[in-house]
């Protein structure tokens, strides 16, 4: 038996945080440990910024081929964040999830919050140490504007007061620390009995 990666049938974990948590570096950590951990791809309206490339960062769409996913009912859920629309797709994650990997979901706690009761999943929440190690964080990795930066704190603000929905609540003040509580986290979930009776 592997320490992770038994199941026949994977799990889904969606991972919500405020911009300059560490949940994009803590994520990729823990795919780059298990191969049977994969992320799934958002679908988003916004433009590439940097170096993002299409159909690994995001899968990036015109407006009119959102709507089209819409109407068609392939998301799991979808939102619009600040002027651009996310959306996470249905089929990719059955997909992902039938072919034995457990699927991360990165995604924002409107949209966290909306697949809760649509389908089984385990969620959890990075928070900073603070708030105002954030705005440090934010100012320091120079990714941003001064705009930027005060709209994603004002966001922030709102995302930390939803971590009482998630399952679990992890604090990154240490990086490795809050590594070894997620890594934790999932291996628990795969060996659960519910889970394992369950013929996952």
């Amino acid at each position: 038996m592997k320490v992770l990666g038994n199941s026949k049938k994977g799990l889904l974990f969606v991972v919500s945080a405020p911009a300059g948590t560490g949940k994009t570096t803590l994520v990729q950590m823990l795919k780059s440990e298990f191969s049977c951990v994969v992320e799934s791809v958002s679908y988003t309206t916004r433009r590439p910024r940097g170096k993002e490339v299409n159909g690994e960062h995001y899968n990036f769409v015109t407006e009119e081929e959102f709507q089209e996913k819409v109407k068609t009912g392939d998301f799991l859920e979808y939102v619009q964040l600040y002027t651009s629309k996310y959306g996470t797709s249905r089929s990719l994650v059955e997909q992902h999830l039938n072919s034995g990997n457990h699927v991360i979901l990165v995604i924002d706690t409107q949209g966290a919050i909306k697949l809760k009761g649509s389908i089984d999943h385990v969620s959890i929440f990075i928070s900073p140490p603070s708030f105002e190690e954030l705005k440090s964080r934010l100012v320091e990795r120079k990714t941003d504007s001064e705009v930027e930066i005060e709209r994603r704190l004002k966001w922030a603000k709102h995302e930390l007061e939803q971590h009482v929905h998630y399952d679990y609540n992890i604090i990154n003040d240490d990086l490795q620390t809050a590594y070894d509580v997620l890594r934790s986290i999932c291996i628990a979930e795969e060996h659960k009995i519910t889970k394992l009776n369950s013929g996952e």
